[in-house]
């Protein structure tokens, strides 16, 4: 399953960077976690708890960080376990500037499923998957303006 799009955060380059790089506000703004924890530079152990649609479940299982260009883009490498199937994904994540204050986030990878998940169908995941980037996004303009942005 293709995992794409774009967004256009009101914050320059170096703070979006910032705050994707903090356990704390990832904690905050990935949608469904219940806990994330480093366990070396740029890996983290997760759990989360996604009730959406057909889709519930508890998944726990690791995220990497690789490729990574400072202030400019990265690889996300995610491995999620859960009794209703299993997720596999690699999503390249950019940050370009759009001027001073204005940042946008461009995402691209791709992700395996199996399980009850891989039998749900494309539309069923995709749509989820939809849900999940806009709560992504929108925690972190959340989070962006109560740093004072």
């Amino acid at each position: 399953m293709q995992l794409t799009g774009k967004q256009v955060l009101n914050a320059p380059p170096t703070k979006v960077w910032d705050m994707l790089m903090d356990t704390d506000t990832l904690a905050k703004v990935i949608p469904g976690i219940t806990s994330l924890e480093r366990v070396g530079d740029n890996a983290f152990v997760s759990k989360l708890q996604i009730k959406l649609g057909p889709v519930n479940g508890s998944f726990s299982g690791n995220l990497q960080l690789e490729d990574i260009t400072e202030h400019k883009n990265f690889t996300l490498k995610v491995q999620q376990n859960s009794k209703i199937g299993n997720t596999n994904a690699a999503v390249k994540v950019d940050l370009t500037p759009v001027d001073d204050n204005q940042t946008e986030v461009t995402f691209d990878g791709d992700a395996k499923l199996t399980g009850i998940l891989a039998g749900m169908g494309q539309r069923v995941i995709g749509g989820v998957a939809n849900t999940l980037t806009k709560q992504f996004f929108t925690n972190l303009e959340r989070e962006l303006d109560n740093s004072g942005s």
